[in-house]
């Protein structure tokens, strides 16, 4: 399954704009999935391609690392399947 990981900074969390905490919260993914960084201003968007692991699955593991203190001032707020290369319009698992 390929889904697309999109991240925001934690309300009143301190504000990124480091490409630094996209490669860290792509560090901390397991080393089993591939994964791209797609874009670390602002939000941080990561497609990763699990294999056959859900996306609940996925989405799971995801909000687990993100207790991780170093990156810990992010949120995910969608997690959505691609196809074809492209995020379907209903991606907002929120």
């Amino acid at each position: 399954m390929v889904v697309q990981l999109t991240m925001r900074p934690t309300p009143g969390g301190p504000a990124s704009n480091s490409p630094v905490d996209g490669i860290r919260i792509m560090a901390l993914l397991p080393e089993r999935w591939r994964k791209d960084l797609i874009r670390a201003a602002g939000e941080i968007v990561i497609r990763v391609n699990a294999g056959d692991e859900t996306s609940a699955r996925i989405r799971a593991e995801v909000m687990e690392i993100l207790t991780n203190p170093e990156v810990g001032h992010w949120q995910l707020v969608a997690c959505g399947l691609v196809a074809d290369g492209h995020p379907e319009p209903k991606e907002a698992d929120r």
